[in-house]
């Protein structure tokens, strides 16, 4: 019976996924490039025909794909504090580390362009730090998507919390698609195929 059970846990760990969106609540932040992590997690849920409940420290919903079961969040504490969020609906769920998916804006990337890995500093990343900090580890798979690092000197926080160009406007749709079935591919194939196929498209 110990043997079924402990089997049992295993599997269903392994089909359940934590997958978090980062970014800061309330109509101000909705387009700004900080909020990248959102705008994925929402184009997910609106594909599936989702809708979020406020849950512990987050927005939440449950997507089902492929026989895995996707638990979705967008942590309402504010970005320097999502560590609360992800950390509570780790052990809630009961998902391992290696099972959740953080996705989070990256200036040393260019526009759009997406980069799956392991694990990673937080690279000064308030959200990054604040998970970090709260799970005492940085061995988690995180997204990051290229907002680019076009401003000048000292300008970087008006930059981060400044909405998209015309020009980055015209392509962030079909990025976010792409972003979106990243997050697909990372629960069903695995992290290291999820990496091989997205990470140079």
């Amino acid at each position: 019976n110990l043997v079924t059970n402990t089997t049992s846990i295993i599997l269903i760990s392994m089909s359940k996924f934590l997958i978090v969106g980062l970014g800061n609540i309330g109509d101000e932040y909705t387009e700004t490039r900080h909020n990248i992590g959102f705008k994925i997690i929402d184009e997910l849920a609106r594909q599936n025909n989702l809708k979020f409940s406020t849950d512990r420290f987050a927005s939440i919903t449950e997507c089902k794909y492929k026989g895995k079961t996707l638990i979705l969040i967008k942590p309402n504490t504010y970005m320097n504090l999502s560590g609360k969020a992800v950390n509570y609906w780790l052990q809630a769920e009961k998902i391992e580390t290696e099972n959740m998916l953080v996705l989070v804006d990256e200036l040393a990337l260019p526009f759009g362009k997406i980069r799956i890995g392991p694990k990673g500093s937080d690279g000064g990343h308030n959200g990054l730090k604040s998970i970090q900090e709260s799970i005492n580890t940085n061995n988690y798979p995180r997204l990051r998507f290229g907002i680019s690092n076009e401003f000048n000197k000292g300008a970087q926080v008006n930059y981060v919390l400044g909405k998209w160009s015309q020009e980055e406007i015209k392509t962030l749709k079909d990025r976010i698609d792409i972003a979106v079935e990243a997050v697909k591919a990372f629960s069903f194939v695995g992290l290291q195929r999820c990496m091989n196929e997205f990470n140079n498209k």
